[in-house]
């Protein structure tokens, strides 16, 4: 399995879930993602059984992951090229 980018990830779940007009929907899940992420993360509840991810930080995170990109896809927004973009800011700042 090849290393997955973040225009892959973008493309995946653009294909999987595209729904510009549900970007409020989007918001809201991502909120309720985060909560759930504070939960397991305040549990310290880590995936030790690679058959289930249920209930774990990594779930969490993923979860989260899911709607960002759902986000900056309704938005039309390269997830990459903000990266880029960022980063080249915080290097002049925190260098």
């Amino acid at each position: 399995m090849s290393d997955l980018t973040l225009k892959q990830l973008q493309s995946i779940l653009k294909e999987k879930d595209y729904k510009p007009e549900l970007k409020q929907a989007y918001f809201l899940k991502l909120i309720e993602e985060i909560g759930e992420l504070a939960e397991v993360l305040r549990k310290d509840k880590r995936l030790t059984d690679q058959s289930t991810i249920k209930g774990t930080i990594e779930e969490e995170l993923y979860d989260v992951l899911y709607y960002v990109t759902c986000l900056a896809n309704v938005y039309d927004i390269d997830l990459e090229n903000c990266h880029q973009l960022k980063e080249a800011i915080n290097k002049e700042k925190y260098n």
